[in-house]
């Protein structure tokens, strides 16, 4: 009875250490390719065909080029 204790702690502690881990870091990462604009830092990266978004902390959205890695488009997203 004891080691099924043990084991279900051990089991219980690994699982929050993988979640705290998984969410920890606050910067996405993004592919090698992509340079964002100076001081812009990423808050979210999300894709789609032919194109690529990026919300920044400065509250815009910056829309790429999946080919050129050219941008197409900015978006000021402002508080309502």
């Amino acid at each position: 009875m004891t080691a099924l204790t043990v084991v279900m702690i051990v089991g219980m502690v690994l699982i929050v250490a993988l979640i705290w881990s998984r969410y920890s870091d606050e910067t996405p990462l993004l592919p090698d390719q992509i340079t964002l604009p100076d001081g812009t830092s990423p808050a979210a990266f999300t894709q789609g065909t032919g194109w690529y978004a990026i919300v920044t902390t400065d509250d815009r959205i910056l829309i790429y080029d999946q080919l050129t890695g050219a941008l197409r488009q900015t978006i000021q997203i402002t508080p309502e």
